[in-house]
């Protein structure tokens, strides 16, 4: 259950807060009482008494209503998901798995070799880190979302271990969770969450790429219906050439109510030591070298009936879901690489010297670390807010959420990786240092479990048709002006301060947070009232065909991914500064910081949304981009090119 602030106070103390009469005087009751509250928890945690067992709400999507212009308030509670037994038992766990990571695991040689040493993968079995999203009732640790972000953020300082153990648990076992039935949960979750068993994703293939129903790959039912034999080749398997499970996704031939043939996608559980299955050679990566990367082929291969994962016909939904949710793993991991990064170069600019100062002392060093370091808490802070809404939503529609971190934080990732680079001079180009091969791992995490491209187009499509079914009639109207006259100048009349770029700030969004952020919070009303009429722009001038102009659906996608971090930052230094974290009061001056600037995004997103592909250069990008491929390259002549 969430509580604001008014419901906190009746609970502990017995005290009314009408938030009419003074909607910031509960923050300073809060901020003043944070010992006391903290008191009180701690005292009903230890109580004796029976634990009253509290259901989780149901919620409606938060970041697909922003293209409503509707705001859930308590978003802005930044979420408390474990209790003080929990937390201090993940974190033992962490520090135990941190002194690992920083003692024996040797990263330059993982990269060197291209191979994960067996006694750290036996150390990260023992960890349980092979099955931490395995209930316990299956061998696993069971752990939420929230515990496995934190171990996320600790595995991904060495990004081969990451990726492996992705891989295995948040696409490769995900299947058996999502869709498994107990036969098969029985039969092969112990063995995977103790590691004893390796799983791998097979769903990519090389002329399909992030298709997935394009794929080729067949399997067809044995004349004593006993067995499915697949046939098919799918490329780029992380884990492929170690795995000992694969989830495989094939086309199926099925009839329909009328006896008409068609092609449906199946997934498939298929062991190694089936007949007809086979790995390539491991393939030689860019970055994250340890992982095992490889192609694996099935060769008439029999899988029985029983392993059929889910029902017939539904892989391709079984598929996403599994993307859907496995691609957050990864996220957790940048940060984790990010905030290393950050005190590795933060070291380098305090003790090198250059014009007789510190490097440090530049006002364009400093600059760099401030913009990185605001990015970074906005990642980490994007994360933490999203595996909440994970753990204490009853069936949470987070696909966007998840979709939009993903995004956000490899970019940031990337763009941070970079400029340490930038920072540490020539060192960073050096391979002795751990720098450059930071940058050709982080870069993956861009392409991986879905290009950020193709994931922009989802996350605007998937918020286009949420707002298209509410906002059907009033798009219908407004594309026929000649008919529903009165309509349109009246809504052209609400319009007049959006058209203004002076959109009616009505959220009151500012009551939900500390004081200090009261103008950060108008910013972000102004941002979520801005994608709403930017929304409304392209239902009105495209329609359906919205989905042919895919730049316009980026910039959708780009002003709700910075509404959704605006958004966890002010949740974030909100209730840091109110229950005393250390250094709470540089939480509130990254959040407002990080705000102005997604907010200029956010302006600059919409205005060219307004002013169309005519004068926002679209079509000049379109049509720079025909020349390139009608002339299957650079076309320009050189400049030293004469017209005799």
């Amino acid at each position: 259950m969430r509580l604001n602030v008014a419901m906190v106070l009746r609970i502990a103390f017995g005290v009314t807060v009408k938030r009419t009469v003074n909607p910031h005087f509960s923050w300073f009751v809060v901020r003043n009482c944070s010992h006391t509250l903290h008191e009180v928890s701690v005292a009903k945690r230890s109580s004796s008494e029976p634990r009253i067992a509290i259901s989780k709400e149901k919620r409606s999507p938060f970041a697909k209503n922003l293209f409503l212009g509707k705001f859930d308030h308590d978003v802005l509670t930044y979420p408390e998901v474990l209790d003080t037994e929990k937390l201090q038992r993940l974190e033992n766990r962490v520090e135990s798995i941190m002194k690992f990571f920083n003692e024996d695991v040797d990263s330059k040689e993982i990269d060197m070799t291209s191979e994960i040493p067996k006694e750290i993968l036996d150390q990260l079995k023992a960890f349980g880190l092979f099955g931490h999203l395995v209930p316990e009732e299956y061998g696993g640790l069971g752990l939420n979302a929230t515990e496995c972000a934190r171990i996320d953020e600790v595995t991904g300082l060495d990004m081969s271990i990451a990726v492996t153990l992705a891989a295995h648990q948040a696409i490769g076992l995900k299947g058996l969770l999502i869709a498994g039935n107990e036969g098969q949960k029985n039969h092969y979750l112990p063995r995977l969450a103790k590691g004893e068993c390796i799983a791998a994703f097979c769903l990519t293939e090389s002329e399909a790429g992030s298709d997935a129903s394009s794929i080729q790959s067949r399997a067809f039912l044995s004349d004593d219906k006993k067995t499915w034999i697949l046939n098919g080749k799918k490329s780029w398997i992380t884990n492929g050439g170690v795995a000992d499970l694969f989830i495989v996704f094939a086309k199926t031939e099925i009839s329909d109510h009328i006896g008409q043939k068609r092609d449906v996608v199946t997934a498939f559980l298929v062991e190694r030591n089936f007949i007809g299955v086979s790995s390539g050679k491991a393939v030689d990566k860019l970055g994250v070298k340890g992982s095992n990367t490889c192609e694996v082929n099935f060769d008439n291969t029999p899988v029985p009936v029983e392993n059929v994962l889910g029902v017939i016909g539904e892989g391709y939904k079984i598929a996403m879901d599994i993307l859907n949710n496995g691609r957050f793993s990864m996220s957790s991991s940048s940060v984790g690489l990010l905030k290393k990064l950050i005190g590795l170069t933060a070291e380098h600019a305090i003790t090198r010297r250059l014009y007789g100062k510190g490097l440090s002392e530049f006002d364009l060093v400093q600059g760099k670390f401030a913009i990185l370091t605001c990015a970074t808490y906005a990642v980490e802070s994007m994360i933490y807010l999203t595996t909440g809404m994970l753990d204490t939503y009853e069936d949470p529609d987070c696909a966007m959420e998840i979709a939009i971190v993903k995004v956000f934080s490899s970019e940031n990732c990337w763009k941070g990786v970079n400029e340490c680079l930038q920072l540490l001079g020539v060192m960073g180009y050096m391979t002795g240092h751990p720098y450059e091969r930071m940058l050709r791992d982080c870069r993956m995490t861009m392409t991986f479990e879905g290009t950020n491209e193709l994931l922009r187009l989802f996350i605007s499509l998937l918020g286009i048709q949420h707002a298209g079914l509410e906002l059907r009639d009033t798009v219908k109207k407004m594309r026929n002006p000649l008919m529903n006259p009165g309509f349109v100048l009246h809504k052209a009349w609400q319009q007049r301060q959006q058209a203004n770029d002076s959109p009616k700030l009505n959220l009151g969004l500012d009551g939900y947070l500390h004081p200090s952020l009261q103008s950060a919070a108008k910013l972000l009303e102004y941002c979520v009232l801005r994608l709403q009429y930017g929304v409304e722009i392209v239902l009105a001038r495209h329609g359906e065909e919205i989905v042919e102009n895919q730049m316009m659906l980026k910039r959708l996608a780009d002003v709700v991914i910075d509404i959704y971090a605006i958004t966890a930052v002010l949740a974030r230094s909100s209730r840091s500064y109110c229950i005393g974290l250390p250094h709470a009061d540089q939480e509130i001056n990254m959040a407002v910081t990080f705000c102005h600037d997604a907010h200029l995004r956010v302006r600059n997103n919409i205005t060219a949304i307004e002013r169309g592909p005519v004068t926002n250069n679209d079509n000049n990008y379109k049509s720079i981009a025909k020349q390139v491929f009608n002339n299957r390259g650079y076309f320009a002549a050189h400049p030293l090119s004469r017209n005799y």
